[in-house]
Parts: structure tokens; sequence; C-alpha cells
């Protein structure tokens, strides 16, 4: 009898255990986010955004451009250079203007199908989302941005599923804490790399459609509907 309850009591040891051990595994399971999922929760995080302002810093193979970014749900952008100076990108939602200083000219397109909606905007997530798969780089811990003891994001690679996209693969950097992308990078077919890194966020401001008006510099030469075959 006293056999019988040593051995009733270590089962229920082994049970008790195991249900633990169980529920632990259950939890470790729980944390795990797949790419996907965390993608789609930075992609909803700037569905909430109706605006905001960011810096950026552009870099086309070797050649740098910085500017300022104002984003307007669902469609207003306008990109204000310093580098090159006083050149500007403006989509108002119906037509996209480029002043280009250097030249002295004025590019303008009617948007007939175009959108303003850029990579970092709830549009353009969701469209990579849609276009693209996505996995972890490196895993899901945050690791440097730039290596040795820099910044932690969060790095996700995302391959394109058709021939047909623009970039054949696209990285991508979030803050784990803030969910704001802090880098991307684009890799065309031919090898061209753009890469486009945001800093100084500041979103929902309550911006006016006014932000989005250009005033063309007299003097410009204006070219319409300069995107051909679009």
């Amino acid at each position: 009898m006293k056999v019988f309850n040593l051995n009733k009591s270590f089962i229920k040891t082994i049970c008790c255990a195991a249900v633990v051990s169980a529920v632990s595994m259950f939890s470790s399971f729980a944390q795990i986010t797949t790419a996907n999922e965390f993608f789609k929760s930075v992609s909803d995080f700037y569905a909430s955004f109706k605006d905001y302002q960011v810096h950026l810093d552009i870099k086309i193979n070797k050649s740098e451009m910085s500017a300022n970014l104002t984003y307007m749900a669902p469609d207003k952008m306008r990109l204000d250079f310093s580098k090159p100076a006083e050149q500007c990108i403006v989509y108002d939602g119906k037509q996209l203007v480029c002043y280009l200083p250097d030249s002295g000219t004025i590019l303008v397109q009617e948007a007939s199908g175009h959108s303003g909606a850029n990579m970092a905007s709830s549009e353009g997530l969701a469209l990579l989302r849609r276009c693209y798969s996505v996995s972890y780089e490196k895993g899901q811990a945050p690791t440097p941005l730039d290596g040795g003891d820099g910044e932690p994001v969060i790095k996700l690679v995302l391959h394109r599923r058709n021939g047909g996209e623009s970039f054949r693969v696209i990285y991508v950097a979030v803050d784990p804490q803030t969910r704001l992308i802090r880098r991307m990078i684009g890799i065309t077919p031919g090898g061209v790399s753009y890469q486009f890194d945001f800093s100084g966020y500041d979103i929902n401001q309550g911006l006016s459609e006014k932000r989005f008006h250009y005033d063309i510099p007299s003097g410009a030469n204006t070219y319409n509907d300069f995107l051909i075959g679009e």
C-alpha cells in the first residue's frame, strides 16, 4: 500500500511537471511573431496616421540626396530637397509636379491612375504585402542598424512574387519599440540600390491640404505628361 501511494505521488508530480512544461512551451510559442504578422502590424500602425513629416536621406548607388518628406493620407506627398537644394516633388492627389532647379525645368503629370503613395505609407506597405513575400533577415531579435553597437532594429527581407515589380528584393529595418521604419533598401533586377533612411518623425500634426500646393517658379520650362508609356 505504501508503495502504491509512493508511485501515485510520483505520477502526480510527473503529471504536474508535464503540465507546467506544456504551459511554458505554449507561452513561448505564443510569443513568436511571424515576419508577415510583424510587417502587418507595422502596416496597420501606419494606417492610423493622418499625416506625418520625416527627414529622408536617399542613396542611389553612390549618389546621395536629402529631403524633408511630408505625407497626408490617403495619397498626398511632398518632398522638399536640401540636396540638391530647392528641388521639389509634390503630389496633391491629382497632379504630380517635379521641379528640377539645375535645369529650370518643371515636369507635370496628371494623375490618370498614378498614386502618390510612397513605400513608407499604409497604402505603400499594403501594396508590398500583396506583391512580396516577407521573412526575417536575421531572426526575430533586434540587431544593430549599422552593425557594432548601433541602434537596434528588426530587419525584414521582402522578395517579389513575380517579375513585374520594380525591386527584386527590399530590405526593411523597423524600430521594435515605435514600429517606425528606419530604413528601406530596394535592389532592382539590374543591381541598382535605392536606400531610404527615415529619421525625426512628426506624426499627426493636423496638416492642411494647402501644404501640397506648389507655386511653379516663373520662367521655368514646363513639360507635361512626362511619364511616357505609363
